[in-house]
């Protein structure tokens, strides 16, 4: 109970209840008085700011008294009555701290109604309205559907529209929309460099979101673009702030050439790079005919420049077909040989231009040359002589040095072809590869001539190599082995594999005198008795055999003049 002084100056007493729910099931503030207070009301308009704590003011009450009341009763009913509660001629606001005054949960205003009654009968109705004065106390945040992923075709031309981000907030605060959060005005858009990829990017209208493209894009360098972007408030003092990640899948467009295949790289700029197209090569005989050419590189292949797309081509030969002897298949790119070669002196090579063009788009197309070489029949593989070699190397501080074989002679490991007359096929190539040792240490020439890096090597080394020939027209090789032995300084060269010679330097020298004195008598008694055999058969001939020897002629050979015998005494 309070005592409450009356207009008057007597004094009654109040009974105070709160929050009474009528029948009505409207909330109720109530105040009971002894007399009566129902005369000179009005309505109340006032203002509260949000979030303002438990018992804020919002009004006070002007009622007079009517002398003829027992009693009055005031009540506070209607929808927004519950935030509201009677202190004597005072309206406070009811909220607590679990329940805030929002207003962006409630709305702007507050509403309910002041009733008064004397002696249970109603005498005035009065409209309380209650402005919710905003307060800063929401961020900014984007509309989820604008900041989901985005696919953008690579053809999209440069000033074009790519995407609109749209930001709210709930205080009603101005979003404007900016590129550079450096600026002397805060931004409410930046796009923000992930690898300069804001730099494809711009924003013109500061209110729109509307987010241009500022450079060309380009599937073949980035497939896919991040961009951060700023949601700032411009017309408070906070300047609250948010922020979103918009990716931009780049679509691929059709914008690339086709390129045959491999691709030989003469710029690379990270995932995108500029080649040229190969250049195709194969052997044919002067016997060969309606045969499939397998090319080197091959097979002969182009692909669309656009991977993603990968339109179908079409290939064509330009020129070179020499009337229909060689044809392509337009699907494959497959060439085929149709007449043999009659004379491959007279012809011995043949220039392809082969097209290869997008079907849906002839003017997008690449072109390649295909190199045909008419070469002799090839009937046999290259052969080694021999399957080992053996070399030698004396110790030496030399950098370099030919690698030698028994009696110092050069080391030439060579293998002959029995397609040539001379056995030697200029294709042939040499290569060489360590079955023991360093490849590093040695190096064979196209003549079959090895070289050793000698001063990397040591006395007693011992090295194995495996020499490899191969005829480049016909891909056919040979295998042999080179096992080379580090001799120490100072020591020479064997002259033979077996060792005779340094069998007979290690003989006596008294036992190889004897046996050539030995070797002398045996020939002076042989010339002897040869001499004694010719003079005995001498003497047994015919007095004109002799004379005839003696002029020089052979008994059976005729002398062109008669000769007449010397008489006898």
């Amino acid at each position: 109970m309070e005592i409450v002084p009356l207009p008057d100056g007597t004094e009654h007493i109040l009974s105070h209840r709160k929050s009474i729910e009528s029948s009505d099931s409207l909330n109720v503030s109530e105040w009971k008085v002894t007399t009566s207070l129902c005369l000179g009301g009005q309505d109340i308009f006032a203002t509260v700011r949000e979030n303002s704590p438990i018992g804020e003011f919002i009004a006070n009450l002007s009622i007079n008294g009517d002398p003829g009341a027992s009693s009055i009763r005031l009540c506070l009913t209607g929808e927004n009555a519950d935030w509201f509660y009677l202190e004597g001629r005072t309206i406070r606001l009811n909220s607590s701290f679990s329940r805030t005054l929002d207003r962006e949960v409630l709305g702007s205003v507050l509403i309910a109604t002041l009733t008064c009654y004397e002696d249970e009968i109603t005498r005035s109705q009065y409209r309380v309205m209650v402005e919710i004065l905003n307060e800063n106390d929401n961020r900014p945040y984007f509309l989820e559907d604008t900041i989901q992923p985005r696919y953008i075709s690579e053809l999209l031309t440069v000033n074009s529209m790519v995407f609109t981000v749209k930001a709210r907030d709930s205080d009603g605060d101005t979003i404007t929309y900016m590129t550079d959060k450096s600026t002397r005005t805060p931004p409410a858009l930046c796009v923000s460099l992930i690898q300069d990829d804001a730099s494809y990017f711009r924003i013109d209208l500061p209110n729109s979101g509307m987010v241009i493209l500022d450079k060309p894009l380009d599937y073949e360098t980035k497939t896919q673009l991040h961009v951060v972007i700023f949601a700032v408030e411009m017309t408070t003092k906070e300047k609250y702030s948010t922020t979103a990640t918009v990716t931009v899948n780049v679509l691929d467009g059709d914008d690339q050439y086709p390129q045959f295949q491999p691709c030989a790289p003469v710029h690379e700029n990270g995932d995108h790079n500029i080649c040229t197209n190969p250049v195709y090569s194969v052997n044919i005989t002067e016997t060969d005919e309606d045969a499939v050419l397998y090319f080197s590189p091959g097979p002969i292949h182009a692909e669309d420049g656009d991977k993603d797309i990968m339109t179908p081509l079409v290939y064509t030969i330009l020129s070179g077909d020499d009337n229909g002897r060689f044809t392509i298949d337009a699907k494959t790119g497959e060439i085929s040989l149709r007449q043999r070669v009659e004379n491959r002196l007279l012809t011995p090579s043949f220039r392809l231009r082969i097209m290869a063009a997008q079907v849906n788009d002839p003017k997008k197309y690449s072109v390649a040359t295909a190199l045909v070489h008419v070469v002799s029949e090839n009937l046999f593989p290259p052969l080694f002589n021999k399957t080992v070699y053996k070399g030698f190397l004396i110790e030496s501080s030399s950098p370099a040095t030919l690698v030698t074989t028994y009696g110092n002679q050069v080391l030439v490991v060579q293998a002959v072809d029995r397609d040539f007359k001379d056995g030697i096929n200029p294709k042939i190539s040499y290569t060489m590869q360590p079955l023991t040792g360093s490849s590093k240490l040695y190096h064979i020439t196209q003549d079959g001539i090895v070289i050793a890096k000698t001063d990397r090597l040591r006395a007693f080394d011992r090295h194995i190599l495996e020499v490899i020939a191969t005829d480049e027209e016909s891909g056919e090789a040979a295998h042999a082995s080179v096992d080379i032995e580090v001799l120490q300084r100072g020591l020479p060269v064997p002259r033979s594999p077996f060792g005779e010679e340094r069998l007979f330097a290690d003989m006596n020298a008294g036992m190889a005198g004897g046996i050539a004195a030995l070797v002398l008598i045996v020939a002076v008694t042989a010339l002897f008795i040869c001499l004694w055999l010719a003079k005995r058969r001498r003497e047994r001939r015919d007095p004109e055999d002799r004379g005839s020897v003696a002029l020089g002629k052979h008994p059976n050979v005729e002398a062109s003049s008669p000769i007449s015998p010397r008489p006898v005494s």
